[in-house]
C-alpha cells in the first residue's frame, strides 16, 4: 500500500472546515434547484450504472400545486440524515462482525459520496449498503462489487493507532500492561471520531493521536505531551508541537459537538425527503394499508390450510 503522504486520500480528500461547508451548501443548492425545476430530486441508477435525471416539468394547474408543497431539506437536515445512516452503517457492520477497517472504509466512502451528491438525489439507505459492499471488496473480505466513482484506497486511523501503541512500548514510554489499558478506550475514541467530519479534515495519524490522548486522560498512563515532542523530534516532523496540539484539540471539539437526530427529527426529515422524491403521505398510507391487507390475507390462508 502506498504511503499516506503520497496518496490520493491526502491529496484529494482532506479539506479545510470552510471547504466542507461550501461543498455541503453546493450539493444542497443543486438539489434545491432540481426540485424547483423538475418537481423531484430523485436520480435513478440504471442497470448499466448510468444515471437518469428528472425531466424538467411545466408547473401548471394541479402539477404546480403539488410541486409547491415539496420543500427541500436544509443543509442541517441533510447532515442529520447522513449521521443517522452512518449509525445504521455501524449496526450493519457489527451484525456481520466486520473488522474496524471495513467499517471505517465504508464510513469514509459514505462521507465522500455525499460531498458530491445530496441525500435528496440518492437514497442514503442504498448508498450505505453500497459503501459497505465496496469496502468489503477493497479490504479483501471476499465480496465482489462494482467500483464507486471516487478513489477507493482509504487510510483509517486504526492502523496508525496500532503503530503508536507499538511505538510507546518500543521506546519504553509504557509497559505492555499499560498499553493494554490504553488500547480499548483509544479504539473506542477512534470509533467516535469516525462518525464526525474529522476524517475529512485531518490525516489518520492525527485522528489516532487524538484518540490516544483522550484515552490517556482517562488512565494517566504516560506524559503525553512529552511523548508528542519526542515523536516529532524522532520523525523530523515539520509540525510544531503547538500546531499538533491545536489539531488534536480541534478533533476533540468535533467529537464533543456531535449530535444524533431525535426520532421526531427523523420523522419530519423523512417526510420532507419522500416529498422531494415525489412520494406523498397519501401514497405511504396506501402502501402501508396494502401491506397490512396482504399480511392479513396470508395469515388467513395459513390458518385455513391448503
Amino acid at each position: 500500500m502506498a504511503d499516506f503522504q503520497t496518496s490520493t486520500h491526502r491529496a484529494r480528500w482532506i479539506f479545510t472546515p470552510q471547504q466542507l461547508v461550501d461543498k455541503y451548501k453546493s450539493t444542497n443548492q443543486k438539489a434545491k434547484q432540481m426540485l424547483e425545476k423538475c418537481g423531484t430530486t430523485k436520480i435513478e441508477v440504471d442497470a448499466d450504472g448510468s444515471l437518469t435525471y428528472p425531466e424538467p416539468q411545466i408547473n401548471t394547474g394541479e402539477n404546480a400545486d403539488k410541486h409547491s408543497r415539496s420543500k427541500p431539506l436544509s443543509v442541517e437536515e441533510e447532515q442529520f440524515m447522513r449521521v443517522y445512516y452512518e449509525y445504521k452503517l455501524r449496526e450493519v457492520c457489527s451484525a456481520f462482525y466486520f473488522p474496524h477497517k471495513i467499517q471505517a472504509t465504508a464510513l469514509i466512502y459514505f462521507k465522500r459520496f455525499y460531498l458530491q451528491w445530496s441525500v435528496m438525489e440518492h437514497d442514503p439507505k442504498h448508498i450505505m449498503l453500497t459503501c459497505i459492499y465496496s469496502a468489503c471488496k477493497i479490504e479483501e473480505n471476499h465480496v465482489s462489487a462494482e467500483e464507486l466513482g471516487f478513489d477507493l484506497i482509504v487510510y483509517a486511523p486504526y492502523r496508525a493507532l496500532e503503530g503508536y501503541l507499538y511505538d510507546m512500548e518500543e521506546f519504553q514510554y509504557a509497559t505492555d500492561e499499560q498499553i493494554q489499558m490504553l488500547k480499548a478506550p483509544a479504539t473506542s475514541e477512534v470509533d467516535k471520531i469516525m462518525f464526525t467530519d474529522a476524517p475529512l479534515l485531518f490525516p489518520p495519524g492525527q485522528l489516532a493521536l487524538a484518540a490516544l490522548r483522550r484515552a490517556n486522560e482517562m488512565h494517566k498512563v504516560i506524559d503525553f505531551e512529552r511523548y508528542l515532542r519526542n515523536t516529532l523530534s524522532r520523525k523530523n516532523s515539520a509540525h510544531m508541537i503547538s500546531e499538533l496540539v491545536e489539531s488534536l484539540t480541534s478533533i476533540d471539539s468535533w467529537v464533543k459537538s456531535y449530535k444524533f437526530p431525535s426520532e421526531k427529527d427523523m420523522k419530519h426529515i423523512n417526510r420532507k425527503l419522500k416529498s422531494c422524491w415525489g412520494h406523498s403521505s397519501h401514497d405511504d398510507k396506501k402502501r402501508e394499508k396494502k401491506s397490512k391487507h396482504k399480511s392479513h390475507k396470508s395469515s388467513t390462508e395459513m390458518q385455513n390450510g391448503p
